[in-house]
């Protein structure tokens, strides 16, 4: 699943094609996806103006002028890809399957298709002054490179918890879009162990992992997200973070901090690989 980096990344590439433009006609082309569409989506978007792209957590939201924000989750394989009709570009990768463009929005200036060959992504209209209290977000925490997360923030976040440090930061309600690649690899700069017991951890070092966190994001922000498996940019390009991970899907390889002789281990943690240091993580 597309974690924040990679949703961001989208975000940015559609943000000069989508913000200020008008949807002039809206195709679906099934009646839902992991969920169904909300009802009258079309008559509610075509003619609408997006005002602003913005993200939260793994979620896109196009604010609309008409009091609505469509938010769109990407899920497990779900694309957002612009094509330029005026000059006839198709940016399309290689494994692109028109049987999966499920919406496509035409604007007066582009055309953006939401493409999702496993339908685990979604759809949905916001009322845009109840957004925060609606059940995407109403429970959620602070954005990782948001003010709002902070050392204070995370300390008491961890306070008694009994859980694993891991567990603990996948917990979209202390900080939200953490996933398990990021994570993975935020514990391994801050040297501590995924299994430990996050309320046991020192304020001290808990109070370290918030620049590190975002560190490791704006990193792979940066060189267009992770790009495992299924996820694409809007051009359709890869992203190249994968190539600079530390520990994620390294398992048996030698640890690459400075002086650690440790090996990377793969467990597995609540269903999910956890890849880490047996040596310089504690």
């Amino acid at each position: 699943m597309p974690e924040l980096p990679e949703v961001e990344t989208v975000r940015r590439g559609l943000a000069p094609a989508l913000e200020g433009a008008r949807l002039t006609r809206v195709e679906i082309n099934r009646p839902d996806l992991r969920w169904p569409f909300p009802p009258r989506m079309r008559e509610r978007l075509e003619g609408a103006r997006i005002v602003l792209l913005g993200r939260r957590s793994k979620y896109l939201l196009a604010y609309l002028d008409t009091g609505e924000t469509l938010v769109v989750h990407l899920g497990m394989s779900g694309r957002m890809v612009v094509d330029d009709v005026s000059l006839g570009r198709f940016h399309r990768d290689p494994a692109w399957l028109p049987q999966h463009d499920h919406v496509v929005l035409h604007t007066d200036r582009h055309r953006v298709t939401f493409n999702d060959a496993r339908r685990f992504g979604f759809m949905d209209l916001v009322p845009t002054d109840g957004l925060e209290t609606s059940r995407h977000f109403a429970r959620m925490g602070p954005e990782p490179l948001g003010n709002h997360f902070h050392a204070e923030h995370l300390v008491a976040a961890f306070g008694g918890r009994q859980t694993p440090v891991k567990a603990a930061l996948l917990d979209q309600r202390v900080v939200a879009g953490l996933g398990n690649i990021y994570v993975c690899e935020a514990l391994h700069r801050a040297g501590i162990a995924p299994t430990r017991k996050a309320g046991r951890i020192a304020a001290p070092r808990v109070a370290a992992l918030v620049p590190i966190i975002r560190e490791v994001l704006i990193e792979a922000i940066g060189a267009g997200g992770s790009s495992l498996r299924d996820h694409r940019q809007t051009d359709g390009t890869l992203g190249y973070f994968q190539h600079g991970f530390r520990v994620y899907d390294r398992a048996g390889a030698p640890c690459p901090t400075e002086d650690c002789t440790g090996t990377i281990r793969r467990i597995v943690q609540s269903g999910r690989s956890t890849f880490h240091c047996i040596a310089c993580q504690r």
